[in-house]
């Protein structure tokens, strides 16, 4: 019995016509009773492993990098060895064919002996054989310009491979040249400045700019420092002495010379009062001789000005006397001039006053009425209104208010009142 016949419900069947004929033995009895899978299932899973090796290898080997800011790439090509430049930003590097290098443009410091202990390792020499701790710090920074030689040509850790033996091997050199006297205090600024002129040229063949070389602290051994200590102390003494010494002997030659710088002062200011009285005496008689004739001047001078005075005050009382007299004659001569003037003004005004009057008279003949009238502005500020009847006899209507008991045939007769108005008016003209 066939397998085919233990299980009918298996069908063989291919994909196309040419499907070649299952294997003979076990595999090709295990390969006939499973289902041959469609071809596109068998290339979608492929695809699949494809995308996901391709997946896991991207996530692994990416192909874009990042240049931080401050820094510069370097891309290298491991096939035709070309360095190229790139800037801060998202780079591509393809794996395997690309090799990407970032480097720090900022200013970096190197230090060959960390803490600058001297009992620490690959201390410095000094030309004694001593082991001492400097503290050197070299600061430096790499060349843009020559960032694709440096990536080229150098180790990536520009600071371990090259920075690092170049700076050792300078300072290591240059200390052991001085004693450690120089090193510590004397010769510090030196030491700096041949270390830089060493150090400068040999990293700048490298692409590397050195700024400078920092000499910090300096840690001696123990026992030396003791020592040196010691003979500081001695030194400080007897420069101290020294120094008191020397102090001492300014002292002395600062109170001689004090003393003889007050002994010419002294000379000096009895020449100089002796000289002042001298030229005083001769100051005062020069000007004796000067003072003597100006003094008769003055003399001469005032009594000149007292006539002159005297002279003037004559002038002046015959002056003022002629004015009185001219006063007085033209006073007089005023007086005269004003009584004339007043009688020709008294004569003007009585012709007037008479003429005045004989007018006035002549009008009241003609018109009685003329006194009532008159009587009446005069009393208008007083009287507002006047009711009286008239006289019966057509005599003065003022009668019968002032109570006169004048006849009636003595009413015509009004001159001696104008006389006497007339008089008034003349006394009120003067």
């Amino acid at each position: 019995m066939t397998d085919h016949d233990k299980h009918p419900d298996i069908r063989l069947e291919s994909t196309s016509g040419d499907a070649p004929p299952p294997p003979p033995g076990r595999a090709g009895r295990l390969t006939a009773r499973l289902p041959r899978l469609p071809r596109v299932r068998v290339l979608s899973a492929t695809a699949c492993a494809v995308a996901a090796a391709a997946g896991w290898f991207l996530w692994t080997h990416p192909v874009l990098a990042s240049v931080p800011n401050g820094d510069v790439g370097v891309r290298m090509n491991r096939f035709s060895g070309e360095a190229v430049v790139l800037r801060a930003g998202s780079v591509f590097v393809l794996p395997g064919v690309h090799d990407l290098r970032i480097y720090d443009l900022h200013e970096q410091a190197y230090r060959p002996l960390e803490g600058g202990s001297a009992s620490g390792n690959a201390p410095f020499q000094s030309e004694e054989g001593l082991s001492i701790g400097i503290d050197v710090c070299a600061h430096y920074m790499l060349d843009a310009a020559r960032i694709a030689t440096i990536a080229r040509d150098l180790p990536a850790d520009v600071d371990a491979e090259v920075v690092g033996p170049a700076v050792r091997g300078v300072v290591y050199r240059v200390f052991t040249r001085y004693t450690v006297r120089e090193i510590y205090s004397t010769k510090r600024a030196e030491i700096q400045q041949v270390i830089e002129g060493e150090l400068r040229p040999k990293l700048a063949a490298s692409g590397i700019v050195l700024h400078d070389v920092q000499i910090g602290k300096v840690d001696l051994p123990p026992d030396y420092k003791r020592g040196m200590e010691a003979m500081l102390a001695e030194e400080l003494a007897s420069e101290k002495m020294r120094f008191t010494l020397e102090l001492k002997d300014k002292q002395v030659k600062e109170a001689a010379l004090e003393a003889e710088a007050d002994k010419v002062k002294r000379q000096k200011a009895a020449e100089a009062a002796g000289l002042e009285q001298v030229i005083a005496a001769k100051s005062q008689e020069e000007a004796m001789a000067h003072v003597l004739p100006f003094k008769e001047k003055q003399i001469k001078q005032r009594q000149l000005e007292a006539e002159a005075d005297k002279v003037s005050r004559i002038k002046t009382a015959e002056g003022a006397a002629d004015a009185r007299r001219i006063e007085a004659a033209g006073e007089a001569d005023s007086r005269n001039r004003l009584a004339d003037a007043e009688v020709y003004r008294l004569d003007k005004v009585g012709r007037s006053t008479s003429e005045q009057m004989a007018r006035e008279g002549a009008l009241i003949t003609r018109h009685p009425l003329l006194i009532q009238k008159t009587m009446a502005d005069k009393l208008s500020d007083k009287i507002q209104v006047i009711i009286a009847p008239p006289p019966a006899d057509g005599g003065f209507i003022g009668s019968a208010l002032l109570g006169s008991r004048t006849p009636a045939a003595a009413a015509p007769a009004p001159a001696p009142a104008a006389a006497n108005d007339a008089d008034a008016h003349q006394e009120a003209g003067q």
